[in-house]
């Protein structure tokens, strides 16, 4: 049976416009707010010399995973191509498209700087609060395997951040090598590293524990100590004590004495999360992700990912990070300056000044039967001595 809603719907015409969970529309001040963020911070990224680049929402698959990613690959939606037969894929993340775009399109030599700006389309929501077509918006370098890219990338996200008008961001940086060299070393392939990944993920000291049962001592001693390794300067003394002396164990945790000293240098401030794992396998080393009081999680997250172009036929040192900006819009941003509300009419004196008024970037609303309650306008164009004149809106 239909039920009348407000008088005029019913519920089968509710289901026309009923969205999917977590899926949701882009009203007009969010719209304008989103667009303005999104300018200024591309804007920013010209200014430190990136490229801005826009892959495709869709393409094959297998293209839009840099290795076996099977994180990536839960979070993509599938769909089978009526030209080509071939399976496609709505993409979940940009991060894959751009390291094609480096390895196989642009083929340059030297270090590329590349930005992006675009929305992805996920499975599933990363929280509570999280939306499944995030707008993501990123920075990456390639082709630098020095620190000095990843100083450069750490700059670039907390100027993003401050532009944005975060305000109280704490840097958290971490190292997946430190787990890939104790994984490798215990002999963890398949579901056992994945359950271990996902235990440290979730600081899960029980299940850890249970996992390292059958390792040598001093390794479970030191994934066992992961998840206790947060905080300060301390926590990498700490680490140096509880960790095995393993080449690349050693070799992280120089990278981020090297990281920290070069941050304070620049006045920023870090911590360590040494248990600090990516939801993405691509990553390789240096993970970094700013918090913010007001959010449930990072608002954004970057990292290094030197074999992400492998699968492309060009393996090359990366860094990078995103955002998503729609997780940003609750913020206060500048708003459009007020519109002028003009009258309707061929003369061509109005017409002049309607097109002098826009040139000179106002907002001019022709009126077309405008509620003046319901848009964004204090003035008005009007005929005063023979003159379009702009005046305060009555």
């Amino acid at each position: 049976m239909d039920i009348p809603i407000g008088g005029h719907l019913n519920v089968w015409t509710m289901r026309n416009w009923i969205l999917p969970e977590y899926i949701s529309d882009v009203l007009p001040m969010e719209s304008r707010q989103l667009e303005a963020m999104r300018r200024a911070l591309l804007d920013l990224y010209v200014r430190y010399g990136y490229e801005q680049v826009e892959p495709p929402l869709v393409e094959y698959v297998e293209s839009l995973f840099t290795q076996d990613d099977s994180a990536l690959d839960l979070k993509t939606f599938k769909l089978v191509d009526e030209l080509s037969g071939r399976q496609m894929g709505l993409r979940a993340d940009i991060t894959p498209q751009v390291a094609r775009i480096d390895a196989h399109i642009l083929n340059r030599q030297g270090v590329t700087r590349l930005c992006y700006a675009g929305s992805v389309v996920t499975t599933r929501p990363d929280g509570l609060l999280s939306n499944r077509q995030p707008r993501q918006i990123g920075a990456e370098v390639y082709g630098c395997a020095q620190i000095g890219a990843d100083i450069e990338a750490i700059e670039l996200m907390l100027a993003s951040l401050d532009l944005a008008g975060v305000k109280d961001v704490r840097l958290e940086v971490g190292h997946i090598g430190l787990f890939n060299a104790m994984a490798d070393a215990a002999g963890w392939q398949g579901e056992t590293r994945q359950l271990a990944f996902n235990a440290l993920q979730q600081k899960d000291s029980t299940a850890l524990q249970q996992l390292t049962s059958d390792v040598s001592p001093e390794l479970r001693q030191g994934l066992l100590a992961l998840p206790l390794c947060y905080g300060g300067h301390e926590v990498l003394e700490r680490a140096r004590a509880a960790l095995p002396a393993l080449p690349a164990v050693s070799e992280a945790l120089a990278v981020l004495n090297e990281l920290e000293a070069a941050l304070i240098t620049r006045g920023i401030q870090v911590r360590f999360d040494l248990a600090e794992l990516p939801g993405s396998y691509y990553h390789t080393g240096l993970v970094f992700n700013a918090y913010a009081t007001g959010f449930v999680s990072a608002v954004a997250r970057g990292g290094r990912y030197d074999r992400v172009g492998e699968k492309f036929g060009r393996s090359r040192p990366a860094t990078g990070f995103s955002l998503d900006l729609r997780a940003l819009t609750a913020l206060p941003f500048p708003s459009h300056r007020a519109g002028i509300l003009a009258p309707q009419g061929d003369d061509a004196a109005l017409l002049s000044a309607i097109r002098a008024l826009r040139v000179s970037g106002e907002t001019v609303i022709v009126d077309l039967g405008v509620d003046v309650t319901e848009v964004h306008i204090n003035r008005s164009l009007q005929l005063i001595s023979g003159q379009w004149q702009v005046v305060p809106l009555q």
